[in-house]
């Protein structure tokens, strides 16, 4: 069975299933409507948690001879990986530049129903842009424009003992989890590289030390020698569905 469920549409707006609601048939573009800028959430991925207290926003700027107008637009954001689909979409507010101008713009609140997609939805997602002129050219992009919506991710980390002597072992520790759309709550990343790198103090640079790969549960552990005082932390360089991240560095005090 295709399970469609669809996010939050309108800015402030309760989800709506795909039986209340549904995107428009794309076309091809025909001349006429030019698009000047298209920004979907700034330009930085979409990266959402399990709290469903995320937003995002899409903007388009236009422009056509006659004017853009308020009919007919449309922006979403939606991606379809076998039987699983999902789309937050909705008619944008669009004001005026000048005469021929117009930028539409529309945010989107995750809600305590339908926040968040399914894990397997997470990668690159198709965004449509949907708009008329005033003379009625009739632009609609087919979801041709890509952009990323990924899963959340966390890094801890632990040096151990604070302090210690010069030459001596310290454990560092830590764990990478993301976000479990289909649970709602964060699990461990299993086998996933991760550098640990190190900051001595007084310098602003993490170097990297080594590359360690987490275990079953997400978690890591490894061993290295004092030798200053420092920051030490795990670094992890991102995957195409889930985000980089850097744990905050743990200090130890060489003695």
């Amino acid at each position: 069975m295709l399970i469609r469920s669809v996010g939050a549409v309108f800015t402030g707006a309760l989800a709506l299933s795909a039986s209340a609601v549904s995107a428009p048939v794309a076309h091809a573009t025909e001349t006429g409507v030019i698009i000047q800028k298209l920004s979907v959430n700034g330009g930085k991925p979409i990266v959402l948690g399990t709290s469903q207290t995320e937003s995002f926003t899409i903007s388009v700027t236009a422009s056509d001879d006659s004017g853009i107008s308020k009919d007919l637009a449309f922006l979403g954001i939606d991606r379809e990986v076998g039987n699983d689909y999902w789309s937050y979409h909705g008619t944008p507010k669009c004001t005026a530049v000048n005469a021929t101008t117009s930028t539409c713009t529309l945010t989107f609140k995750l809600d305590s129903g339908w926040g968040v997609p399914r894990n397997a939805l997470a990668g690159k997602w198709d965004v449509t842009v949907q708009l008329q002129s005033k003379d009625g050219d009739f632009y609609n992009n087919g979801g041709a424009t890509k952009h990323s919506v990924l899963r959340r991710s966390t890094l801890s980390v632990n040096a151990a003992p604070e302090p210690v002597s010069k030459g001596k072992p310290i454990t560092v520790t830590g764990k990478l989890a993301r976000a479990n759309w289909d649970k709602r709550v964060y699990a461990g990343y299993t086998n996933q590289p991760v550098k640990l790198q190190f900051r001595k103090a007084g310098t602003t640079t993490y170097k990297t030390v080594k590359t360690v790969n987490t275990n079953s549960t997400g978690n890591l552990s490894t061993k290295v020698t004092a030798a200053a005082d420092g920051y030490w932390r795990w670094s992890f360089a991102g995957t195409s569905t889930t985000p980089a991240v850097n744990a905050a560095g743990d200090y130890v005090d060489v003695r």
